[in-house]
């Protein structure tokens, strides 16, 4: 059975517009007043340079950010909420062996998977997250089912893959996360007993708003490889690398979960345009220089509660795109717009 990847691959019309804009940066344009409704998304940020990938794989790559944009904005274009859009964007990506996310994350340094995602709510900052699931197909859903069918904000292990399974959501065998690229970059981690920017990263994540002025924010990741067992990150924890508070910002994040969650950048983030009245880039960029002056990289996308976004990092590049109705954009490499 062909992935999303591969269907998205077989329509030289996408792939035309993907090879197309593989440099070229998405430049995002303030406005006056909110958009009709926009999506941003992420695929995880790194050490990501021309040359270092070859020009299929960059189209892969194009392709498959097409059609999470794709996904999330069916949801947009027929009125439906931020909330339900970044779900249907990231979702892809989980199913998507090109990203650390889902099927074809990282693997422990045990030689399995553990997983995370989180989803938060603009309009009450109603939120859910699942930290270290191993059987659940779809983190994401599993997050959103906390959400919505608990009075719990966070799952974690052993308990969150039971909760997902009483929910009635999609359950698969651990080793069901497995690709051969990730195993890999396992056994040279545990050889060279050191990580690149790239085994830290990967993480995906999308934020949205829509035609009534909502905001969402979903992120969602394998981690990091051969991390600890029962190591969790920045992804699960509501106000590190997730966020989202209607009439503020919402946030997703992805770069070195240690350092997100020590500034809690999400969080501060939207703490600065709501309480400081900085730009959502601005502000971004502010709370960005504080995970690099603690040692930290990677980036945020965010959006404000006027539609204005960016995509912000301090990473040598990142998979990212945006989509309204006016239009859409990919990149990968290029600067941060903070820059």
């Amino acid at each position: 059975m062909k992935t999303l990847t591969q269907l998205a691959l077989a329509f030289g019309g996408l792939i035309m517009t993907a090879c197309a804009s593989v440099s070229a940066e998405p430049a995002p344009t303030p406005e006056a007043t909110a958009p009709e409704w926009r999506l941003v998304i992420h695929g995880g940020a790194g050490v990501i340079l021309p040359g270092s990938m070859t020009p299929e794989l960059e189209a892969a790559y194009i392709a498959a950010l097409n059609v999470s944009l794709e996904a999330g904005a069916a949801v947009l274009r027929e009125g439906g909420s931020a909330l339900d859009a970044v779900e249907a964007a990231v979702l892809t990506m989980e199913d998507d062996a090109l990203f650390n996310a889902g099927h074809g994350a990282v693997f422990t340094a045990a030689g399995t998977h553990e997983l995370d995602a989180a989803i938060m709510d603009g309009r009450d900052r109603n939120a859910g997250a699942v930290a270290g699931v191993m059987r659940v197909k779809n983190p994401i859903k599993a997050a959103r089912a906390v959400m919505e069918k608990s009075e719990h904000v966070m799952f974690a292990a052993t308990g969150a893959d039971e909760f997902a399974q009483a929910q009635g959501l999609e359950m698969v065998e651990n080793s069901y996360f497995d690709t051969d690229r990730r195993r890999d970059a396992l056994e040279r981690v545990l050889q060279e007993r050191a990580r690149t920017a790239a085994d830290r990263h990967g993480t995906v994540g999308a934020v949205a708003i829509d035609a009534n002025g909502d905001l969402a924010a979903a992120t969602t990741t394998g981690g990091m490889t051969a991390k600890a067992a029962g190591r969790v990150g920045d992804t699960p924890l509501i106000g590190a690398a997730t966020y989202a508070e209607n009439g503020v910002c919402a946030v997703s994040a992805t770069g070195h979960g240690e350092y997100f969650i020590r500034v809690a950048v999400a969080k501060t983030i939207c703490d600065r345009v709501k309480l400081a009245g900085e730009d959502v880039k601005m502000a971004a960029g502010v709370a960005l220089d504080e995970v690099a002056a603690l040692g930290g990289d990677g980036g945020v996308i965010v959006i404000s509660g006027n539609g204005d976004y960016g995509f912000v990092f301090n990473s040598a590049g990142m998979y990212r795109g945006w989509i309204d109705a006016a239009g859409s954009g990919t990149a990968i490499y290029g600067q941060s717009d903070a820059d």
